[in-house]
């Protein structure tokens, strides 16, 4: 498995500075790189971490040329290294074409050519397969679902009835799509469950994270558009309406019937109350607390969620705080006020 210097140049398109004959064993991030193994940097800021590691090469950008060890300078650092990573540790492949003997199909289900269906699946009632796809164990699609071509369950997914999904989507394991949306009206002193009579619709090239959670609509459908990346542990409310190419992160929570535009972004632990929409190209910073719709192209953060200059000035004067608070004390001590004096004056009629 071992490359030279120069071996793996041509691998990644790169222009090589240094001994081209030196060989290389492995490749590893900064932080854990050992002599014999090639690393990446794909900043200047990086130069300290660098000068510190013990790799024997490192793959860097224009921007960025290190003279402490032999160098390769690529166009887009984190393809380049990819490839390397990915000849040194090839990915395994599991390929099973065809349906396996341990995995349950209904005979009424429309599967494509090429689908992979693993052991322990479930495959429910008039469901449709698209070419390609792979049905990992332990996945659970109920009756009615569509599934587009090339698609991937992973492991323990659940598919709730009528779901539907994109071409090349990609469902992490656990996560589970359908499920009854949080509703539920006051009758006789006790909660009960509204209707939930619709469904979720995903799009096409959608990834969605393990344990996410996206709810189907009371009537119609949860949507989640083309292109959006849902991370881990994300939970989507009923009726919601996600724009395409969002990027949603971890722990992020969408209250029922809220929508988004396009190109928004949500960082970890975001939460949205309900009804509201997130126009284009939102940016809500981490922990962000949303309670008011948003307008095209504003970064937000805080909780209560502002935005993000009125949140810079306002940080700006509690750093202030110490300062002011020394001032007027010194205020009082000139004008030979009692230190509580000020405090204990009855306010204004």
């Amino acid at each position: 498995m071992s490359l030279t210097l120069s071996e793996i140049a041509r691998l990644v398109e790169g222009r090589l500075t240094g001994d081209g004959d030196l060989l290389i064993q492995g490749a590893a991030t900064l932080a854990v790189a050992r002599a014999g193994e090639i690393t990446l940097a794909d900043n200047p800021k990086h130069a300290a971490h660098l000068d510190r590691c013990a790799a024997s090469a490192v793959v860097v950008p224009e921007s960025f040329q290190p003279e402490s060890r032999p160098t390769i300078t690529v166009a887009d650092v984190h393809v380049a290294f990819s490839r390397i990573v990915s000849h040194f540790h090839p990915p395994r492949t599991t390929s099973r074409p065809g349906i396996s003997p341990a995995a349950f199909v209904d005979a009424s289900a429309q599967i494509g050519d090429g689908v992979e269906i693993h052991p322990q699946a479930c495959v429910g009632r008039d469901v449709q397969i698209g070419a390609g796809c792979v049905i990992h164990s332990g996945v659970r699609i109920l009756d009615g679902c569509r599934i587009g071509a090339h698609t991937t369950l992973f492991p323990n997914a659940v598919l709730y009835e009528n779901t539907v999904l994109g071409e090349r989507v990609i469902v992490h394991a656990g996560a589970v799509l359908g499920a009854h949306g949080f509703g539920y009206s006051l009758a006789a002193g006790k909660h009960k469950l509204c209707a939930q009579l619709g469904s979720v619709q995903v799009g096409d090239d959608v990834e969605i994270g393990a344990a996410t959670a996206i709810d189907r609509g009371t009537y119609g459908p949860t949507v989640i558009g083309d292109g959006t990346k849902l991370d881990n542990l994300v939970q989507i409310g009923h009726n919601c309406r996600i724009g395409k190419h969002n990027l949603i992160c971890s722990q992020v929570g969408i209250a029922g019937s809220c929508s988004t535009g396009d190109y928004v972004v949500m960082a970890g632990q975001v939460g949205i109350a309900d009804h509201l929409h997130m126009a284009d190209r939102t940016v809500l910073g981490a922990k962000s607390g949303v309670m008011f719709d948003t307008e095209p192209g504003k970064r937000y953060i805080g909780l209560p969620a502002v935005e993000e200059r009125e949140a810079f000035r306002g940080a700006a004067l509690v750093r202030q705080l110490p300062e002011l608070k020394k001032q007027i004390q010194e205020l009082r001590r000139a004008a030979a006020l009692p230190a509580q004096s000020l405090e204990t004056q009855p306010e204004a009629a």
